[in-house]
């Protein structure tokens, strides 16, 4: 296989404590596929080399250089490089209450904001994405603030408009949301599929229908990430991956680096290294 210096990948996955509410990636990956996963908050990456390929719940969509790829928060998507030498992107994690901020200060419709589901071609928005990324990395705060703000406002105002409502509960969609809040809650030690079906009163298959249908991906796929998710929260707070790995539910500290590196691109010792070092 060869070890990722000899594939060419690099990542670096950071925050910058003068821009809260932020996490940045900065990466270059070859053989790296990102499994069915979602954010709790929004993504804005720009693709500066080769070839991304992300599928959407509407289907597998491409990017290319200059191309700003926009994902809201809680959509499953998967990513992977589309051609031989893969892909070199930088991406802002903005949070909710980020994008909701800056929206409300540029006078943007009421609701919650939603991106375009498709990557576009914009060439300024991809340059001013890798520069809030150098302003960062050299320290310059002001900078930074300045080009995050006007990278969010360019996206909010060309790219955005208000989020549908959800539309009144489909078959089994309550199930499926009880579903969630019950391996949320028992996440270290779930039910089996069997198990949570009865307890909800359906049977499995038609809770798995819901399930995906709600969630874009089935009950396990939601709780490994789910558990990856919980696990950066614990190593931000300075908790050790091997603890962490027992606390969300993964039989050892391996089997968090698996899952946790497929899933945020980076090992949980990298990732909370570089938030010590933040």
């Amino acid at each position: 296989m060869g070890t990722d210096a000899e594939r060419g990948e690099w990542a670096r996955h950071w925050q910058y404590a003068e821009l809260p509410g932020l996490d940045l990636l900065r990466a270059r990956y070859v053989r790296h596929t990102f499994p069915r996963h979602a954010h709790d908050g929004y993504v804005i990456a720009a693709v500066t080399g080769g070839v991304e390929e992300i599928g959407l719940p509407g289907g597998t969509v491409r990017a290319g250089p200059g191309s700003v790829v926009l994902i809201n928060p809680e959509v499953a998507h998967t990513a992977r490089a589309g051609v031989p030498e893969g892909w070199t992107y930088a991406t802002l994690y903005p949070s909710r209450e980020l994008i909701t901020d800056v929206a409300a200060e540029i006078g943007t419709p009421r609701g919650t904001p939603g991106f375009t589901a498709e990557p576009i071609i914009d060439l300024p928005g991809s340059r001013a994405i890798t520069e809030v990324h150098r302003a960062a990395e050299e320290g310059n705060a002001l900078a930074a603030d300045t080009l995050l703000r006007g990278v969010v406002a360019r996206m909010l105002t060309r790219h955005a408009g208000p989020l549908p409502v959800r539309t009144p509960h489909r078959a089994g969609a309550a199930d499926a949301e009880r579903a969630r809040a019950v391996l949320a809650e028992r996440m270290a030690r779930p039910p089996s599929l069997e198990q949570l079906a009865a307890e909800l009163g359906t049977s499995p298959f038609a809770l798995l229908r819901a399930f995906r249908a709600r969630y874009g991906m089935p009950p396990h796929t939601w709780l490994t990430d789910a558990r990856v998710r919980r696990a950066r929260l614990l190593l931000d707070g300075g908790t050790a991956p091997a603890e962490a790995a027992v606390a969300v539910g993964f039989t050892d500290q391996p089997h968090l680096d698996r899952h946790f590196t497929r899933i945020v691109g980076v090992p949980p010792g990298a990732y909370r290294r570089e938030r010590a070092a933040g």
